[in-house]
């Protein structure tokens, strides 16, 4: 069975950091793309970040960059994302899916994943 499982959200006041982390069973991740997701209450689901297949080209979403750095770790069969400086913007359910393909192109379509993990609440406020 292919699944994903997130962890490591929280609550953290506005400047700090966490890391979220992105665990696959069933199939390994040096054989997709892996993105991130987010789902702020009330929102539409919105990509984050992407990172290929052979981890050499990423992509984030303009309002993170500079901020998250996404990262796999083959070896762990798990996905990462460190967000440092949080905004109280950055509350949201985060999501890992596994893509179809293994680069990143249009990583903000939702249609290109076939696997989602349940979500991890990330909430940012003091």
């Amino acid at each position: 069975q292919l699944q994903l499982v997130e962890s490591g959200g929280g609550l953290v006041q506005p400047g700090g950091s966490l890391k979220l982390s992105c665990s696959a069973s069933g199939f390994r991740l040096e054989h997709n793309a892996i993105a991130w997701f987010r789902q702020a209450q009330g929102k539409e689901r919105e990509g984050v970040s992407c990172i290929s297949e052979r981890g050499n080209s990423v992509e984030y979403a303009d309002s993170v960059k500079g901020r998250f750095t996404i990262s796999k770790d083959n070896a762990k069969n798990t996905a990462y994302l460190q967000m440092n400086s949080l905004k109280p913007e950055d509350t949201a359910v985060y999501y890992c899916a596994r893509s179809l393909y293994s680069v990143c192109s249009d990583y903000t379509r939702e249609g290109h994943y076939t696997t989602w993990g349940q979500g991890t609440q990330v909430t940012v406020s003091s």
